[in-house]
């Protein structure tokens, strides 16, 4: 009897058969559009069945964001494993510089960003995933500043930092765009972090 193959490899075969669906999904729904493919068509493209195809993603509209928990992980990792004297900006900064410029100017984001302008589902499907991204976001910066899980700040932070992607579509240079957007965010949160200690030292007073 053949050894079962091990955790690690199990893992990478499971990696292996998800990526493989979401391009295959990418693929036809960028050839034909979104309504115009099923699931099916999306499992014979990429030789599975639609049980495994579901195994991996709860719905259709799930295909086209496959790195949604992803996102959501790296997120957090970006924050809470910055590097010791690193402000929590600047970590997200790094993230974005490192994460998602080569996106911006992967060829296929042209075409992406029209797809799930075109498609009302996916649009839907995309602001849920962006309002989940930020709350993510938010609740990790609060912690890691010793602050209520609903601060205002916090909030607005990680929404304007997760606006930085669509900030960088269609530029030129979307290093620097995310460059100039991320000294903005820095001049806006260290003045809030002093209006913060100014009133912290008022109620000492």
């Amino acid at each position: 009897m053949p050894d079962s193959p091990s955790p690690g490899r199990r893992e990478r075969k499971k990696a292996a058969t998800r990526q493989a669906i979401a391009d295959a999904a990418l693929e036809l729904f960028l050839e034909h559009g979104f309504d115009r493919v099923s699931v099916r068509d999306v499992a014979d493209r990429a030789d599975v069945s639609t049980t495994t195809l579901f195994a991996h993603f709860p719905s259709k509209e799930a295909l086209v964001f496959d790195r949604e928990d992803d996102v959501d992980a790296a997120l957090t990792a970006a924050v809470r494993e910055r590097p010791e004297g690193l402000g929590v900006v600047e970590a997200l900064r790094a993230h974005a510089l490192e994460s998602w410029v080569p996106i911006a100017t992967d060829p296929r984001r042209e075409r992406f960003t029209a797809l799930v302008n075109d498609t009302p589902a996916l649009r839907e499907y995309g602001e849920r995933m962006w309002m989940r991204h930020a709350g993510t976001l938010s609740a990790v910066v609060a912690a890691e500043l010793g602050r209520e899980p609903d601060d205002p700040a916090c909030a607005a932070l990680a929404r304007f930092a997760l606006e930085v992607p669509a900030l960088t579509t269609g530029r030129h240079d979307p290093r620097a765009t995310v460059e100039t957007v991320f000294d903005l965010l820095l001049d806006g949160w260290r003045a809030q972090e002093g209006a913060s200690d100014t009133a912290a030292d008022g109620s000492r007073g």
